[in-house]
């Protein structure tokens, strides 16, 4: 038997906006033939749930909305890319120029 939800989990659900015919004419040509699709997390409103059920939830900022569940305590999984290496020695070159100026009085 699959997990169930409760009220009150941590979920993330996902919804399609807009589907691929349903885009504005100015995008382009690659992005129109995809769906806008949004994903969300935040703490499980409906009683009980399990995944692909339709479920409301309650955002972070207090937003109430609906959508498909798809996973349960989702990890936030935030990246910038990659370091561009010509900023790795800001840090320490700052903070040396800061110990060569001293205290501020």
């Amino acid at each position: 038997m699959p997990e169930r939800m409760h009220r009150g989990d941590f979920v993330q659900i996902y919804q399609v906006i807009l589907a691929a015919g349903e885009r504005a004419p100015q995008v382009p040509e690659d992005t129109a033939a995809v769906p806008l699709e949004m994903k969300v997390k935040g703490f499980l409103d409906t009683e009980e749930a399990g995944i692909g059920d339709q479920v409301s939830i309650r955002t972070m900022t207090g937003r109430t909305l609906q959508g498909m569940l798809v996973a349960a305590n989702p990890p936030y999984e935030i990246t910038f890319g990659e370091i561009p290496p010509e900023l790795l020695p800001v840090g320490q070159e700052l903070r040396a120029r800061l110990h060569e100026r001293g205290p501020v009085s």
